[in-house]
């Protein structure tokens, strides 16, 4: 029971996420950032009001961070299909140009 909760725990704190997913994070990422820095900029500039644009920004950062950093399911829906692993002994056998390489 206790090491179904440390895999459990261990899976959830790796964070692994699939390319696609991390493009998709990046691409959050950056249009969020940009958005709410606007947002905050244009209602500090309305109101007059550098604190309010302070915390907006942070607000925004704060959001962004809950939305990006842990690793969501939909950040992982393309899974890589990595190779197994070779055995030390016996070699990878790669082959170039017709001959082996161990």
């Amino acid at each position: 029971m206790t090491d179904q909760l440390i895999a459990q725990a261990r899976n959830l704190l790796e964070g692994q996420i699939d390319f696609q997913g991390q493009k998709k994070a990046e691409l959050f990422t950056s249009f969020s950032l940009a958005g709410f820095g606007l947002v905050a900029l244009l209602v500090g500039y309305i109101q007059q009001d550098i604190y309010l644009t302070l915390w907006l920004g942070l607000l925004g950062t704060f959001i962004t961070f809950v939305a990006v950093v842990p690793p969501w399911p939909f950040y992982n829906k393309n899974p890589e299909a990595w190779l197994p692993a070779a055995n030390g002994l016996t070699g990878i056998g790669i082959e170039v140009d017709g001959k082996k390489i161990n």
